[in-house]
C-alpha cells in the first residue's frame, strides 16, 4: 500500500475504510491481490447495478472497441448514442408515459446536478432553490450547497446564499407532515423564503441515512410545485436505475417530475451522467452549457446493453423479491442483538441497519470487511449500516452476505462483554 500512502492525495477515503489491494472481480465478488475473496455489498456506491464486469456489457463494450468505434466526440452525433438514446425511449420512457429530452453533461452525478440547477434558475428567472435535511446532491460548489451534512459544507467555505433547508418527510417525527410548514412559508409573505426555481430531491435519501419519502408526501409536495410554479427536480442518480424496484424511484408515487439527474449505474458501470427534462424546459441556445465529456460512447454502448434487462419485468420484480429477503434478515437480526437498539428501514435493493451507539456502526462495517464483505455506512454520523449488493446479486450469495453481518454484529458484542468482565 505503500505507493498509494506515498504518491495520493489524503483525501483518498474508500482505500481507508477497505485497505487491500483488489485485483479481479465478477458479479458480486471481489478478489485482492492474495486472492482473498470479499463479497461486494457495495456496488461502487450504487454504480454497478448489474454486477462487477457483467459479461453481456463487457462483450459489448469488446465488440465495439474492435471495431473501432468512436470513443469521444464530444456531443457529435455518434451510432452509439443514436442507439442508447433510441433504447432509453424505447424500453424507458414510452412505456411510462413519460416525455422527456436529454440533455448528457459532464460523466458524473454533481455534473447532472449542477445542470439541472443552472436550467431551473434560467428558466424561472429566480435564483433561490429549496432543498431538504439530510441531502445529498454532490461535492462540487451548486451541488453542495444543497447538500446537508456539514463535514463537507464546512470544509470547502462555499457560498451559501439562494438555498432554503427544508425538513425531509418524518424528520421532525412520524406524526408531522413537513410540507405544512412549506406550505405555509410559500404562502407568508413575510416567512423569508423567496420563492424558489425548483425544489430538489432523492425519494430516498441514500447517502443521509437511507430515508424514505412516503406516497403521499411526494404526492403533496408534487402539488405543491404544481400549485406555485415551482419546477420539481428528482435527484435519482443513486437509486433509481432500478434500485428501488422500479427503474425510478418515483414511479410508485404516480408522480412526474419536471427535472430528473441520473448517473452511477446508468453507465453500465462506465461514466455517464444527464439529466431528462420536459421539452418546454430546453430553453438553452446552443453550445450555452457544454464540456468537453458531455456523453461518453463506452458508456453509451455499455448501458445500452444493461437496458436489455429491462425489456422485461423480470429484474424489477426480482429486485423486490430479494428487497422482501434482506428485510426479512435485517429484522432478525435486530430482534436477535436487542442490546443493538437497532431500526431497519429500506426499499427495493437498499436497506439501512440503524444503530443509536456511537461508532458502532462503524465497528461493524470494519469486522464485515475483515470477514470477507464489502459493505458501507450512511447517515449524519455513520450511524447507518447501508446494504446496496448488486441488483443482479444470487439469493446464496446474498445470504452469506447477511450472515457475515449478523457473524460480525455477534462477535463485536462478544469482545464488549468479555472486556466488561475482565475489569472487574
Amino acid at each position: 500500500m505503500r505507493i498509494f500512502e506515498n504518491m495520493e492525495s489524503q483525501v483518498r477515503g474508500y482505500i481507508r475504510s477497505f485497505p487491500v489491494i483488489f485485483k479481479s472481480a465478477k458479479g458480486s465478488i471481489m478478489v485482492d491481490e492474495n486472492d482473498n475473496e470479499y463479497i461486494d455489498f457495495f456496488a461502487g456506491a450504487g454504480t454497478l447495478n448489474y454486477g462487477h464486469n457483467n459479461e453481456q456489457i463487457s462483450q459489448a463494450m469488446i465488440e465495439y472497441l474492435q471495431s473501432d468505434g468512436l470513443v469521444h466526440g464530444l456531443d457529435m452525433a455518434t451510432v452509439a448514442k443514436q442507439m442508447f438514446m433510441q433504447k432509453f425511449n424505447d424500453t424507458i420512457l414510452e412505456p411510462r408515459n413519460l416525455e422527456y429530452k436529454i440533455q448528457f453533461t459532464g460523466p458524473t452525478g454533481t455534473n447532472a446536478v449542477e445542470t439541472a440547477l443552472k436550467l431551473a434558475r434560467m428558466v424561472k428567472g429566480r435564483s433561490n432553490i429549496v432543498c431538504f435535511t439530510n441531502g445529498y446532491h454532490g461535492l462540487t460548489m451548486g451541488s453542495l450547497a444543497i447538500t446537508g451534512n456539514s463535514q463537507y459544507r464546512d470544509e470547502a467555505y462555499i457560498s451559501r446564499s439562494n438555498v432554503s433547508f427544508m425538513p425531509f418527510d418524518s424528520y421532525l417525527g412520524p406524526d408531522c407532515n413537513t410540507l405544512e410548514l412549506l406550505r405555509k412559508m410559500l404562502v407568508d409573505n413575510s416567512s423569508g423564503l423567496d420563492l424558489p426555481a425548483a425544489i430538489i430531491l432523492e425519494t430516498i435519501q441514500a447517502e443521509g441515512g437511507v430515508n424514505i419519502a412516503s406516497t403521499e408526501w411526494l404526492k403533496e409536495l408534487a402539488n405543491i410545485c404544481y400549485e406555485f410554479d415551482i419546477l420539481l427536480i428528482v435527484d435519482d442518480i443513486q437509486v433509481g436505475n432500478g434500485r428501488s424496484g422500479d427503474f425510478f424511484s418515483f414511479e410508485e408515487a404516480g408522480i412526474k417530475p419536471d427535472i430528473v439527474c441520473l448517473s452511477k449505474a446508468i453507465g453500465g458501470g462506465l461514466p455517464l451522467a444527464f439529466i431528462l427534462m420536459r421539452p418546454d424546459l430546453d430553453q438553452w441556445k446552443p453550445g450555452e452549457h457544454t464540456g468537453t465529456f458531455r456523453g461518453n460512447n463506452l458508456a453509451f454502448v455499455a448501458s445500452h446493453q444493461a437496458l436489455h434487462y429491462w425489456d422485461s419485468i423480470d429484474l424489477s420484480e426480482a429486485v423486490k423479491y430479494k428487497g422482501a429477503v434482506i428485510e426479512k434478515e435485517l429484522m432478525a437480526i435486530a430482534e436477535k442483538y436487542p442490546e443493538l437498539n437497532a431500526s431497519v428501514r429500506g426499499r427495493g435493493m437498499i436497506y439501512g441497519l440503524e444503530i443509536s451507539e456511537h461508532g458502532l456502526s462503524g465497528q461493524i462495517s470494519e469486522k464485515c470487511f475483515k470477514n470477507g464483505l464489502v459493505i458501507e455506512l450512511a447517515g449524519a454520523d455513520d450511524q447507518v449500516v447501508k446494504f446496496l449488493p448488486a441488483l443482479t446479486i444470487d439469493e446464496e450469495t446474498l445470504l452469506r452476505g447477511i450472515a457475515i453481518v449478523d457473524k460480525s454484529i455477534g462477535e463485536i458484542l462478544q469482545e464488549k462483554r468479555e472486556n466488561l468482565t475482565g475489569e472487574f
